[in-house]
């Protein structure tokens, strides 16, 4: 979208509440004949929790009040996933399977000629582009189905079944159950939502340890940590930097209104306004001819470096969900990090910025509905409601921890 490639890269993820008190999350599992299936895997999505069914396909979760969705699975069933809600008691939820069938339709069919393609074009917006996509592999891609729409250019894909994708370089077996997959070819926009499960690989102390420090770099300045430290209120002292973007603004309203313009350093027309504490009064304000030849050709974007307070930015919704309503685009810069040098290599897509920020982590949030509800994990209640762009777009399934993802209280001792 003019200047910037936006790539939209959110999950569906269970939402989280914090709470002392655990409660039972329990039921039978069963196939349509009402037959208790034993041995059913019984998963919580994003999370790393776990179980199974015992001999009369009865299963419990300790789980804190929150929303979450659990994943069930059975080889020769159809796996299904159930959003499920805890509040202030244990909730009974009993599940049904259906068998599986293959339809010789979909044995026979005549291969797709542009499978590889599309394959290749979903690990690279799936699974990303980074250092840790690299030691990632999806053991059965057989299981994806594509859909192309040659009109509008957008690839579509989805899994009946988990997807599982071992990654070595963060230390997870991740099954993901793909619910949606759209690239469009056109725009550059990736949307995907599903419900991944983590679990843990097997490996020596040594690897482990590797994994450690792989887990808390991931974690750190991602799109999970900065969401985290809003609720808390703790994005400065955590290394994030929220400032403003104001895009197609009327040239007339921007003649008026900026006194001081800061070009260089950016690869298009961005104009800088810089914020109260650095403000210095300019020998005269810029003209409307100049900024309309400066613009010519171009689309005018104006960031604003005034830091915005995450007071005047996130409210209370209740004691466990807070909001985020803001206009324009966020730009949210991470101080603790610099950028990969793969980002700039493989991908292209670095977020224009003064010269001061050269190399610094940098992600614009786009609303896409009027307001953002989110969870103290840094979990998403309404994952359509933002469109990424930056480092975070960047930045897929390789390089994502669970929910449940606790990092050492000393971040930076651990690195």
């Amino acid at each position: 979208m003019k200047s910037f490639i936006l790539l939209l890269s959110l999950l569906t993820i269970g939402k989280f509440c914090s709470a002392q008190q655990n409660y039972i999350l329990s039921g039978v599992v069963k196939d349509k004949r009402g037959e208790p299936l034993p041995g059913v895997a019984v998963y919580v999505s994003d999370y790393k929790l776990a179980t199974a069914t015992d001999n009369q396909g009865k299963y419990s979760l300790k789980l804190k009040p929150g929303n979450y969705t659990i994943l069930v699975q059975l080889i020769g069933f159809k796996s299904i996933d159930k959003p499920i809600i805890i509040e202030d008691k244990d909730v009974r939820a009993d599940i049904v399977l259906t068998e599986s069938t293959t339809q010789l339709a979909e044995v026979t069919i005549k291969p797709d000629p542009h499978r590889m393609a599309y394959l290749s074009t979903f690990k690279t917006y799936f699974i990303g582009l980074t250092d840790n996509a690299d030691k990632c592999k999806i053991l059965n891609s057989d299981l994806i189905r594509f859909d192309y729409d040659s009109e509008k250019r957008v690839l579509n894909a989805t899994t009946d079944d988990f997807l599982i994708i071992e990654n070595q370089a963060l230390g997870y077996k991740i099954k993901f159950l793909v619910k949606e997959f759209q690239y469009d070819y056109s725009s550059g926009i990736v949307f995907y939502e599903g419900f991944p499960h983590y679990e843990d690989l097997p490996g020596s102390e040594a690897k482990k340890e590797k994994w450690d420090k792989k887990r808390i770099e991931a974690y750190n300045g991602s799109s999970q940590h900065f969401f985290s430290a809003l609720f808390n209120n703790r994005s400065k002292e955590e290394g994030f930097i929220i400032n403003k973007l104001i895009r197609n603004q009327e040239q007339e309203y921007l003649a008026d209104s900026i006194v001081q313009a800061q070009v260089g350093g950016f690869t298009s027309a961005v104009l800088t306004l810089p914020g109260p504490k650095n403000f210095s009064p300019p020998r005269k304000a810029i003209s409307k001819d100049k900024l309309e030849k400066l613009s010519s050709g171009h689309r005018v974007d104006m960031l604003n470096r005034a830091e915005i307070l995450t007071d005047t930015l996130v409210h209370e919704y209740n004691q466990d969900i807070k909001k985020l309503k803001f206009t324009n685009v966020l730009y949210v810069i991470y101080t603790k990090e610099k950028e990969s040098s793969t980002y700039l290599s493989r991908v292209r897509m670095s977020v224009s910025r003064p010269p001061d920020l050269e190399k610094k982590q940098i992600s614009l949030i786009t609303l896409q509905s009027p307001t953002v509800f989110f969870y103290k994990n840094g979990s998403i209640n309404n994952p359509r409601s933002m469109l990424y762009s930056g480092y975070w777009a960047w930045e897929k399934v390789a390089d994502s921890v669970p929910m449940d993802y606790i990092p050492p209280v000393d971040l930076e001792g651990k690195k």
